[in-house]
């Protein structure tokens, strides 16, 4: 069955997340970036979303370069966790990149079951925590839908991505 994706949730706009989602807004696919808000503000203040708009800022500078075009940076709408996860109930595939620890990202394998489409396939960039961990806890529809999705980095010049299914993800 062929599967067509249209537009990526990339949740973490680090190193890693950000070039991630510049590298499919490079191939014309929108792209929602989040992160976490910017620690003691209040949703509504200009600075709320402060860290992922750096992040993506920092893009036109990275060395090697992470843009194919400038005009690539126009398909990324940005946000963060606490307040527009809502962004991602459309995308055909949401990609996590947060922090290098279980117990996050298992809570935010939680939050996005509750939103994802039926048909959004989930992964997780990690390359040291368990799939079968991050994915524990979640349904049998979601965890069908689950896996590893480890990309290198610069993902733009690595063309390297590790695919990691995990005991219940839907070959």
């Amino acid at each position: 069955m062929a599967y067509r994706i249209n537009k990526v949730g990339v949740i973490g706009s680090g190193t890693m997340g950000a070039g991630i989602a510049v590298l499919l807004a490079g191939i014309d696919i929108p792209v929602v970036v989040l992160d976490i808000a910017l620690p003691d503000t209040q949703p509504g203040s200009p600075k709320r979303n402060s860290i992922v708009e750096n992040n993506v800022k920092n893009l036109r500078k990275s060395r090697p370069p992470q843009l194919f075009e400038e005009d690539d940076l126009n398909l990324l709408r940005t946000g963060n966790i606490e307040d527009d996860l809502e962004l991602l109930k459309d995308c055909d595939w949401i990609i996590e990149v947060i922090i290098e620890k279980l117990e996050p990202k298992q809570q935010l394998m939680e939050k996005l079951e509750k939103i994802v489409k039926p048909t959004a396939i989930i992964s997780s960039n990690t390359s040291g925590l368990s799939i079968n961990q991050i994915a524990g806890g979640r349904s049998e529809d979601f965890q069908r839908r689950f896996l590893g999705t480890h990309f290198f980095n610069p993902p733009r010049c690595l063309k390297l991505l590790e695919v990691i299914p995990h005991e219940k993800t839907d070959p």
